[in-house]
């Protein structure tokens, strides 16, 4: 039930959703949807935080310290659509009495999969392709033109071995990449699959290096310049992650000084701003945080949300309680 006993509770979602997550919460809530689908800024938060019960937002929702100096709210959970709650101040949340959930698990498929699609984008230099034939540059086949790199016999270092992480590396298998991994790692192991005694060591080694690190203190600019420089000249970073993960200045400098053969990213440090230095490069694949992006996964995602808010609201331990 609702604090102020209402007999149905408000859910606000900051963005539109796939017809069956808005359908679902429609049946169980009373439902305030952000139609504009774009962040919107903390006055409009405050005040759906005073009239709703359960906020429903994404990554790109900031739920700062600041937000909750204005509490007690109304709202008594923030059910998160997505893996990562770095936006959250957990701790103000924590203070303000309120709690927060996400919905791990149901995304690992979909951004394994991107991950290995950034990867044969920026070995093959697809996008640079298709934007050459795009802009009708392209006159014929020429052997020595627009060459890109074979994934077999190469070496995947893979930065967080946890369930993307995995899923990640039984794809590259069928690419004939060996996989080197390292930080933290969750559920079996391939024998196969070799820990690196080091991140750095990783990065010396490894041919492609894809990111699949949470967002935290100690992962912020992970990839900086010293780290961009102890990779493999020629090599490829990927980040499906976070954007906090990589200093793309650095990055930028490391790519133009042609040290790193190419990268590609799905997140953004400053997103949904791009760095400026990598707008303008042919060797950057950039992606708008698709890795989730299929009808079938982001109803999953919201219906996960549904779930733990029901459980919230029924008095029961909710099933992916962050705090």
């Amino acid at each position: 039930m609702p604090r102020d006993g209402r007999s149905r509770p408000v859910a606000y979602l900051t963005r539109r959703h796939t017809d069956a997550v808005e359908a679902a919460f429609a049946e169980h809530f009373d439902v305030s949807v952000n139609v504009g689908d774009v962040p919107r800024g903390q006055p409009e938060l405050i005040r759906a935080m005073d009239h709703c019960d359960v906020m429903v937002p994404i990554v790109g929702d900031p739920f700062d310290e600041l937000l909750f100096h204005h509490a007690p709210y109304r709202a008594t959970l923030i059910a998160n659509i997505g893996v990562g709650f770095n936006h959250i101040d957990l701790s103000a949340a924590a203070r303000a009495g309120i709690a927060v959930t996400n919905t791990p698990d149901v995304l690992t498929d979909d951004t394994a999969d991107i991950a290995i699609a950034l990867i044969l984008m920026a070995t093959r230099r697809l996008g640079e392709g298709e934007r050459l034939v795009r802009a009708n540059r392209w006159h014929g086949l020429a052997p020595t033109h627009h060459l890109g790199h074979t994934l077999r016999g190469r070496t995947l270092g893979i930065v967080g071995y946890g369930r993307i992480g995995r899923a990640v590396a039984d794809r590259a298998r069928a690419f004939g990449l060996t996989v080197r991994w390292t930080g933290r790692a969750g559920g079996h192991t391939p024998p196969d699959d070799e820990m690196a005694p080091s991140l750095d060591a990783l990065l010396e080694t490894s041919d492609i290096v894809t990111l699949h690190a949470p967002a935290t203190p100690d992962t912020q600019h992970l990839m900086n310049v010293e780290r961009l420089a102890r990779m493999k000249p020629g090599s490829i970073l990927i980040n499906t992650a976070r954007g906090s993960l990589v200093d793309e200045r650095a990055l930028a400098d490391s790519l133009r000084a042609g040290h790193l053969f190419a990268a590609g990213l799905d997140v953004h440090e400053h997103e949904p701003k791009i760095t400026s230095a990598l707008m303008g490069m042919e060797n950057v694949v950039l992606l708008p945080h698709l890795g989730s992006a299929t009808e079938e996964t982001r109803t999953a995602m919201g219906l996960r949300a549904l779930e733990n808010a029901l459980q919230w609201l029924a008095g029961k331990p909710p099933r992916d309680r962050v705090i």
